[in-house]
């Protein structure tokens, strides 16, 4: 888990905070510091690439290779706010429980899979 401290002024640059955040934690978690295998490092170089950004009316869709990564919500509505990361129920559906974050305010945990479950 990496914690995400950067606020940001728009959605895309929050966006690229957070997938920044998702991407150090992979690096963290598999590379052992120094000592990355070749495997480690392919993914690495290749992670912005893998990353697709899809809009639709209500909310942002962030697909990491083939699966749904997170939602990110682009205005305010009901009890979320714009900015609020929401982990997937489906690939065409957010979970609307409760937020994970906001990728505009910051401080908020990530990892490589995703957005963290709520406790």
């Amino acid at each position: 888990m990496t914690t995400v401290n950067t606020t940001a002024e728009t959605l895309q640059e929050g966006i690229k905070n957070m997938m920044n955040g998702a991407k150090e934690d992979y690096a963290k978690w598999s590379g052992k510091g120094t000592d990355m295998s070749a495997y480690t490092k392919e993914q690495l170089d290749k992670w912005d690439d893998s990353i697709t950004i899809k809009e639709g009316q209500k909310y942002i869709k962030v697909i990491r290779e083939n699966g749904v990564f997170c939602f990110i919500v682009k205005e305010d509505f009901k009890h979320f706010k714009k900015g609020d990361i929401l982990k997937a129920a489906g690939f065409n559906a957010p979970a609307l429980n409760q937020p994970r974050g906001n990728v505009l305010k910051g401080n908020y945990p990530i990892q490589w899979t995703g957005p963290l479950y709520l406790k």
